[in-house]
């Protein structure tokens, strides 16, 4: 039995079992992709890295971790000039042949643990508040101790921790789309307003901090950025499409200041208004001539 996430959990007795576990101190390393038959836990000590994926990568830092599921092909990287100090454990399922508690007797005692196990994800990347790094310690500890009852009963811990936090973060991930959403939302329909943080944050309930942060790390800009951003790219479509003057079109996207409108327009196209212009009649007229 390998999967985390394999129905047979549910269906027959079987229990953790830790086949690998390390600390070690990566420095300036690229790892080939592989793949484990374990589940594993990679826990960032210190440090940053960046575990690959075939398709995404992730960069962890201090508290970060990622729970990866048996089969999935993956690599550590970490950069030039740059360290990261790691806690690696490896573990599959076997059949119980003790009256040690199953996985199943998990999921029939714990509705939060038998939910985790309906994710069916092949990886999850969480942000640990310590207790994870607490029972993993404990676990690599007791394991050196040979005493497998302890071993058990902190992996079993260490299932239903792994279960809430992911869960927790699922719940928090959703409502955080919808906190985006309507940012959104309030920017497409009012972006040719005077609008700043302060304005999206009580239109949304959230304090600007928090706004700022969670918008940051969901659209990887800060949310004056994308505003500009979206401003610019209707200023071209006005720009290219209609025949508004320049200093007119910097009012219709909520930027007073035609001088400043020019400054950020170049900003994000490398062009000035004027240019872009010419360039679109320029291009207007070819395909007209074609």
């Amino acid at each position: 039995m390998t999967s985390l996430f394999n129905s047979q959990l549910s269906e027959r007795d079987f229990v953790p079992k830790i086949n690998a576990y390390y600390f070690k101190q990566w420095s300036e390393y690229e790892m080939d992709f592989h793949s484990h038959k374990e589940v594993e836990i990679m826990y960032v000590i210190d440090g940053k890295c960046i575990v690959e994926l075939k398709k995404e990568g992730h960069l962890l830092k201090k508290g970060d971790f990622i729970l990866l599921d048996a089969h999935v092909p993956h690599r550590l990287i970490v950069g030039a000039n740059a360290r990261c100090r790691m806690l690696n454990i490896e573990f599959t399922f076997m059949k119980k042949a003790d009256r040690l508690p199953s996985v199943r007797d998990l999921i029939k005692k714990n509705e939060v643990f038998a939910k985790f196990l309906t994710l069916n994800k092949a990886y999850l990347v969480l942000k640990d508040s310590d207790q994870i790094y607490h029972t993993l310690k404990n676990i690599v500890l007791e394991s050196d101790k040979k005493q497998d009852l302890m071993v058990h009963l902190l992996l079993s811990q260490l299932l239903i921790q792994l279960a809430r936090m992911a869960l927790e973060s699922k719940e928090e991930d959703q409502q955080t789309n919808l906190y985006i959403n309507q940012v959104l939302a309030f920017i497409h329909q009012h972006y040719d307003q005077d609008i700043q943080v302060k304005d999206i944050a009580e239109e949304v309930n959230l304090h600007p901090g928090y706004l700022h942060r969670i918008f940051r790390r969901i659209m990887q800009t800060s949310l004056m950025d994308y505003v500009n951003s979206f401003r610019m790219e209707k200023a071209k479509m006005l720009l290219g499409d209609t025949e508004i003057p320049i200093i007119e079109i910097s009012q219709y996207v909520g930027i007073n200041s035609s001088q400043y409108f020019s400054q950020v327009f170049k900003k994000y196209t490398g062009n000035t208004p004027v240019a872009y212009r010419r360039s679109s009649i320029r291009t207007i007229e070819k395909w007209n001539k074609g």
